[in-house]
């Protein structure tokens, strides 16, 4: 009995934050008022205050609740790196689920709303940071030293070169979506296909496999 309670207690606290989730991105945290958010979740207001003791730890609540969805970005960076042999096609894999899931026009306007509050909740801000970007960023880092580690990637730091992978990226479409509002971003044009894969600057190169050697050696000394 009791679990059952707790399921049906999750599962009320579930859909107030997905209520509270859709009313925040459509109206701000200012606009926002918890009996919006009993309107949207079709419960009383008291309910809502039963499970959130105010609005900001409310707005706390649905941030921290996205960064579980990293768990995924961060095992599809492990397994994509694990299952592609060549380190060529796994970087063009790679880049475009980065800029599938980071694209997401919810995960967008989540990001503009982080933002915009930023200064009045940095904890909030922080949190969502530290669990989110910067673990994947992290995880991506220590895949790419796994890489070099084998001899097939030729990098200097680490968590640089992850930077600067998910920021030849991001950089474009981010804050195009930032600037104009526009959240449907199309992983066949945002790719960078020169060659089938974004390339670094500096001294990050995948190192060819067959010759042994740096494709491009004067650009990595």
């Amino acid at each position: 009995m009791r679990t059952n309670a707790e399921s049906r207690s999750d599962r009320k606290r579930n859909t107030l934050l997905l209520a509270a989730t859709t009313v925040f991105l459509e109206k701000g945290y200012d606009g926002t008022s918890m009996d919006d958010v009993a309107t949207k979740a079709e419960v009383s207001k008291p309910t809502v205050y039963k499970y959130f003791s105010d609005k900001e730890q409310l707005f706390a609540e649905i941030v921290h609740a996205t960064t579980d969805q990293i768990d995924g970005l961060v095992r599809l960076v492990v397994e994509t790196m694990t299952i592609e042999a060549d380190i060529n096609t796994s970087l063009a894999v790679l880049a475009r689920h980065f800029i599938t899931a980071l694209m997401q026009p919810q995960v967008l306007r989540l990001r503009r709303l982080v933002i915009a509050n930023a200064d009045r909740f940095p904890d909030v801000g922080r949190t969502w940071y530290e669990q989110g970007f910067e673990r994947v960023l992290t995880t991506l880092a220590t895949t790419f030293q796994s890489f070099a580690d084998r001899k097939l990637l030729r990098l200097g730091d680490p968590l640089l070169a992850a930077n600067h992978f998910v920021g030849l990226l991001l950089w474009i479409p981010v804050n195009k979506a930032m600037f104009t509002g526009d959240h449907h971003a199309n992983p066949d044009e945002l790719t960078l296909r020169d060659s089938g894969r974004p390339r670094f600057p500096g001294r990050v190169r995948p190192i060819n496999s067959q010759a042994g050697r740096d494709p491009n050696p004067k650009e990595s000394e």
